[in-house]
């Protein structure tokens, strides 16, 4: 895909709409086909949840870069077919992928990760946390005629007759979307910290910009910078579980559509700008990579996974002062995560990056 302008826009102060003002930027026809392998060829990387989709078509590309990478998944079988596809289907060498089990939702498997990447490669360079799941038992095809007659886009879906959510998967959705995120963070954080290029890219969701929740106290945790901290974010999703048990969600504010898998990701956004805080050293942001095809929501995506795990490709080898605490979406950089205050957006044809402080 060739690039063919890069738009510069301007966000307005206190919402989400965009206007644009045309400026072209010459860049080389070829620049979307990121292939450095002199210059990766020594890192290492760990994708999570990536024995499928976006985060296989992730592994995929890091390691036709030069970089190895640990894939992993919950399930061993399924992990090490995975690897296996990849040797035949990209013709990868011996080594250039390799297998371990993880499942986010269990400290006692992240630390032996930790383990196993200090003990063969001494250091880590880059970790993509894209495990995740939906949080809800959807009707697939009730879930298809509502992205086709675009009443899932436009926001007036009946949730009610697309998807069940209950208590237990509204829970199991946010310890594997934002808490797994955040435990694999942690324990792997010591390992980035020795690499002359560290970088965390959680992949998130255009679901996790805030003018998707009406609660306007969660709203205002979430976009209070300067007071925001991880406690508070545990807070909000504490808070959330109480009123999905009380159901008592549409009168709270909460949003209706895909609701735990809404807040895991509104979460992880908010949880990226904590990180980048804390440790300005690490480059760490997030990225919605588009609706792509994938198990999540039966194939009915827009995008094939090659592009969308392209995305998350291209924020991953950014250099070294790219900017960190940001959400990537829809083809645009947005700082200050998604209430988009202050904030500007690069809009590229294939993909977001930063460009100095003129954004």
């Amino acid at each position: 895909m060739t690039l063919q302008q890069i738009r510069k826009i301007r966000v307005s102060e206190n919402s989400n709409i965009v206007d644009e003002s045309q400026t072209v930027i010459p860049v080389p026809a070829d620049f979307t086909r990121h292939r450095f392998p002199n210059k990766w060829q020594k890192q290492q990387k760990v994708v999570t949840g990536a024995n499928k989709g976006i985060g296989l078509g992730v592994v995929e590309q890091l390691a036709l870069d030069g970089i190895t990478v640990v894939l992993t998944a919950r399930d061993e079988k399924r992990g090490l077919e995975a690897v296996e596809k990849l040797k035949e289907s990209a013709g990868l060498a011996e080594g250039q992928v390799v297998f371990h089990q993880l499942d986010v939702t269990k400290p006692a498997t992240i630390a032996p990760l930790a383990e196993f990447i200090k003990t063969q490669f001494g250091k880590l360079d880059i970790l993509v946390n894209n495990a995740g799941i939906g949080g809800a038992i959807v009707d697939a095809d009730a879930f298809r005629a509502s992205i086709v007659s675009g009443a899932a886009e436009g926001g007036t879906v009946d949730s009610n007759k697309v998807m069940t959510q209950n208590y237990e998967q509204a829970e199991e959705c946010l310890q594997t979307n934002y808490f797994g995120a955040k435990r694999t963070a942690e324990a792997l954080i010591p390992l980035l910290q020795l690499s002359d290029s560290p970088k965390i890219i959680n992949v998130s969701s255009s679901l996790g910009k805030l003018n998707c929740i009406r609660n306007d106290w969660v709203k205002g945790v979430f976009s209070d910078a300067e007071n925001l901290t991880e406690e508070r974010v545990d807070e909000v999703l504490t808070e959330f579980l109480k009123d999905f048990k009380e159901g008592s969600l549409e009168s709270k504010g909460w949003p209706s559509f895909m609701s735990a898998y809404t807040l895991s990701k509104t979460a992880l956004n908010a949880y990226t700008r904590l990180l980048a805080k804390k440790y300005p050293n690490l480059c760490v942001n997030s990225v919605c990579p588009g609706f792509v095809k994938t198990d999540i929501n039966f194939k009915s995506g827009i995008l094939p996974v090659e592009e969308g795990a392209a995305r998350v490709v291209k924020l991953a080898l950014l250099p070294n002062d790219c900017p960190s605490g940001s959400f990537f979406a829809h083809f645009k950089h947005c700082e200050g995560d998604a209430s988009l205050r202050n904030g500007g957006c690069i809009i590229v044809d294939a993909v977001c990056f930063w460009l100095g402080h003129s954004y």
